[in-house]
Order: C-alpha cells, then sequence, then structure tokens
C-alpha cells in the first residue's frame, strides 16, 4: 500500500497503513448540531489519496466535499469550507467569540473536553473563547487565531463556571478537572502548542506530580520545569486567564496546501493578506515602511492595531502585503503524541490512548518507517 498519508503526517500514515483510519461517517441527520454545516464521505486517507486531477475537478463542481480546508500559517491563515462551534452542553460560547473551525479543530475539542466529563460525569461547561472567523484572515485580538487550529479554552473553576477570562489561582482552580482536560489535549487529540501563564504551569505541574503522575514525563511537557525547548506547554504573557491550544489538522493542513493554488485561480477565495516582520531603522517613518512594501499607512496600522502614526526604533512591526500568494510549504510531519508512561490509579478507570491503541499491534514495513520517524521527532 502506498502510505499517502506520510505526506499529511507520521502519525496518520501509520495508522492509514494499518487500516486504523475510522470508516467513513454517516451523513448527518436533519437538525443533527454536532455537525451542522459540512461533511465529506470519504475518510481522511481517501481524501489525502486523491490525484491532483480530482482535486481540481471537486475545487471547480463540488468543493464541499473536500471538507474544511486550513491554508497557510497560524499568523498568516485562510478557511474554506469552516464550521461554527455547535452548541454542545459540555461548553458555551464565551461573550463576543468568534467561533469558526475546522471539522478536525471541532472533533479535537470535543475530544478533549469529553475526556474530562469520563472521568467527572456532570461537570460544569468550559467557556470556548476565540477560535477564527468565517474565512480565516485576521481576528481583532489575536495574532494568530487565523486559520480554525487555535482555541482559547477557560479554566474550570471550584465554583462552577465563572465569569470568562477570569484569571486563575490556586484558591480559585479546580485543579482535578484542569489537569484532566491540559493532559487529554496533549494524548487525545494532535496538538502543536499549549500556551499558559507559568503561575497555572506551576500549580498543574504540582498537582500532576501529586497523583503520581510520571515526573519526566512532565518535565518534558512543561517548558518552566527545565527549560525544555521543545514542550508543549509554554508560559505567554497574558495567558493566566485561559488556555490558547493550538491543534495539528493533517487532513485540513494538506489539502489546503495543494488546492490553495486552484481555490485562487478559480476564485473561490480571495488571497490571504500574508505579513512580514519589520524591524524600525532610526529615522524611519509608517509612510517609509509603507512605501517600501507597497502597502498603506492605514492598513499597517489596522493590522498591528496602532491608534496613531507613531512607531518606535528597534521595535518589529507586521507589514501585510496585499494579493501574495502563500509561501510554498512542504507537506506537514505531524509528531507522534507525547504520551505518559503510566496512568495515576486516580484516573485508570477512564480510557486513555497508547502505542498499541494508536498504532497497533503489527505494522507493515512502512507503517514502522513513519512509526519510527515520528518517534524519533518526539525523541520519545
Amino acid at each position: 500500500m502506498v502510505i499517502i498519508g506520510i505526506l499529511a503526517g507520521l502519525e496518520l500514515a501509520a495508522r492509514a497503513a494499518l487500516g486504523f483510519l475510522p470508516p467513513p461517517e454517516p451523513l448527518p441527520s436533519p437538525g443533527d448540531a454536532f455537525r451542522p454545516a459540512v461533511y465529506s464521505r470519504e475518510s481522511p486517507a481517501s481524501l489525502l489519496e486523491l490525484s491532483d486531477e480530482e482535486l481540481l475537478r471537486r475545487v471547480q463542481s463540488d468543493p464541499a466535499s473536500l471538507g474544511s480546508l486550513s491554508i497557510g500559517q497560524p499568523g498568516s491563515a485562510a478557511m474554506f469550507n469552516s464550521i461554527p462551534l455547535p452548541a454542545d452542553s459540555r461548553w458555551t460560547a464565551a461573550p463576543s467569540a468568534v467561533t469558526w473551525a475546522t471539522m478536525e479543530t471541532i472533533d479535537s475539542v470535543a475530544a478533549v473536553i469529553g475526556k474530562v466529563h469520563e472521568v467527572f460525569p456532570g461537570t460544569q461547561p468550559i467557556f470556548i473563547g476565540d477560535i477564527s472567523d468565517e474565512d480565516g484572515g485576521r481576528l481583532k485580538r489575536h495574532l494568530s487565531h487565523q486559520g480554525g487550529r487555535d482555541v482559547d479554552f477557560g479554566f474550570y473553576y471550584k465554583n462552577g463556571l465563572s465569569a470568562w477570562y477570569q484569571s486563575g489561582t490556586a484558591a480559585s482552580l479546580d485543579l482535578p478537572r484542569n489537569w484532566v482536560l491540559l493532559r487529554a489535549m496533549i494524548t487525545e487529540a494532535d496538538v502543536e502548542t499549549i500556551l499558559l501563564d507559568v503561575r497555572i504551569q506551576r500549580l498543574l505541574y504540582g498537582y500532576a506530580l501529586s497523583i503520581g503522575e510520571d515526573k519526566a514525563w512532565l518535565d518534558r511537557v512543561f517548558q518552566f520545569s527545565r527549560g525544555y525547548g521543545k514542550a508543549i506547554v509554554c508560559h505567554a504573557v497574558g495567558h493566566r486567564t485561559h488556555y490558547h491550544v493550538r491543534f495539528y489538522n493533517p487532513v485540513a493542513q494538506e489539502l489546503g496546501r495543494r488546492v490553495y493554488p486552484m481555490l485562487v485561480q478559480l476564485k473561490k477565495i480571495k488571497p490571504p493578506v500574508f505579513s512580514v516582520n519589520h524591524r524600525v531603522q532610526e529615522g524611519e517613518t509608517l509612510g517609509h515602511i509603507a512605501r517600501r512594501y507597497g502597502t498603506s499607512i492605514r492598513a499597517i496600522q489596522q493590522y498591528n492595531g496602532l491608534g496613531s502614526t507613531q512607531i518606535r526604533a528597534g521595535r518589529t512591526y507586521r507589514i501585510p502585503l496585499k494579493g501574495v500568494s502563500a509561501p510554498p510549504t512542504k507537506p506537514l510531519i505531524l509528531p507522534a503524541r507525547l504520551l505518559p508512561p503510566t496512568t495515576p490509579e486516580s484516573l485508570s478507570a477512564a480510557s486513555w490512548p497508547t502505542p498499541l491503541s494508536l498504532y497497533g499491534g503489527r505494522m507493515t514495513e512502512a507503517a514502522q518507517a513513519a512509526f519510527r520517524l515520528a518517534s524519533a521527532f518526539r525523541r520519545i
């Protein structure tokens, strides 16, 4: 079998080679709230195996069959066939939140929150904040959140559903539920990074140790503990009120990469606004910078949230380049999940992924190669 999935991600390739990808899901019935807009009859593996000719035909005549696509990088991206976050008793959209996403992202959100409810039945809903705008692109309040893969999750609090954007503290946070949520983000989904204030990290790290989680594994999860450069959970200013989670979307990203030129050529989407970073030199003005990059002063102001034309020498600003095609990108290499070696007794009643359940007991030669490469990437 030719493992086309390797182009989109090594883990997906291993599963495809083993036949572990789920069968195509039945079409949603009318009124099915969970998959309200875009769906595909094919499995992810079959979508990835489509030829360029077939992709072009579908872009022309049946674009919905491709499912939702994420095109570009989180800070310069577009979406196609996006899906609104569905109503669900397990979560509540935060006030004024913009919650368009890919289907893969919505599935990941459901999986990680669902794990909390599996361990703690009857849990109060959690807030979901911004994800992305309907067609991607810049979203106010954020530099990223442009491709339907970035999700702001609220915290679980001891007193249930609290106000959105409330700072977490040792006194207010429900550490058992927050730890299960974070553990699920790492093990139940393909997560790229989690941004979280170091003060919240320390609380969760300490709780995880107290229930018997493996310390060496935790030191690879949390950047603050050993300064591990490839840790999943990293500190970011302003993230004491929520988790900022960026998921991988193996299918949406790879298909988006391949069909982007077709979508632009056939005018199915507008070319997204991409940007470059510019470090201001002494004496430079917004006018100088705008002329250099062929844009406008107003566009630079809007893209950087500037209320005036004043800029600082030595500071880096993002300069939007209108009408510029997406830079060519290589196929996504999806790293293997960073799974813990053991599960604490207090969490063992729930089912957690293992290398066996994700990759199977017997692998074809090609699948074994994919797994070895993915493991090397993560240095497991």
